[in-house]
């Protein structure tokens, strides 16, 4: 569908799958022109435990997983969610990591592309403190309810961000539409050609 992406968010228990660690949580919000339309959120048991600071960092504990779904079933009802629909996540890199595993321990892979709303931040932003989430949606005034590093606040506070950002690029060069694939292009541009090239 024209105008229509998903912003991801996964909770883990760790960096990077490569390590050994997996996921715990995801969130995939629906947006489909400009108006988020669905939403799909689960905790998930992936067998392993989850480091006591990660615990403090996100409220999310073992004995919260011990009753939730297998990664698994999880991740299925996800890869069937998201479809072939681009998607959009903050760091996305770190998230693009975790759906590739996952979903490669089930046989299944994702192929469209992720977009990173942290990439496209410091090229529009380059004023903000710093680009993490929490930092940005204060600094455009984005509502939230004070919760963060939840799968579904975050990706809901992503998927404003990113509608906010398109809507600061729109003005800044004059388009009625910055589609996702500019969004993209703009996100691999680097910062010392941003001004030059997307400034009318």
């Amino acid at each position: 569908m024209p105008n229509s992406f998903i912003v991801l968010d996964f909770e883990t228990t760790g960096i990077s799958p490569n390590v050994g660690a997996r996921t715990t949580e995801v969130a995939a919000v629906r947006v489909e022109n400009g108006r988020m339309t669905d939403r799909f959120q689960s905790l998930m048991n992936p067998g392993v435990r989850i480091p006591s600071f990660i615990q403090d960092l996100t409220g999310i504990t073992n004995q919260m997983i011990s009753k939730a779904p297998k990664n698994a079933k999880v991740m299925k009802d996800l890869h069937q969610f998201i479809g072939k629909t681009p998607l959009v996540a903050h760091n996305a890199s770190f998230d693009k990591k975790f759906l590739d595993a996952e979903l490669e321990l089930l046989g299944l892979k994702s192929e469209q592309h992720m977009a990173c709303s942290l990439l496209v931040a410091r090229r529009v932003y380059q004023n903000a403190p710093n680009h993490k989430l929490g930092t940005l949606v204060k600094y455009k005034n984005i509502e939230h309810d004070g919760t963060f590093h939840r799968a579904l606040a975050d990706a809901e506070m992503t998927a404003r961000l990113w509608l906010c950002m398109k809507e600061d690029i729109a003005d800044l060069i004059g388009l009625s539409e910055v589609t996702y694939d500019v969004m993209r292009l703009l996100a691999n541009t680097p910062k010392k050609d941003v001004n030059k090239k997307w400034k009318p």
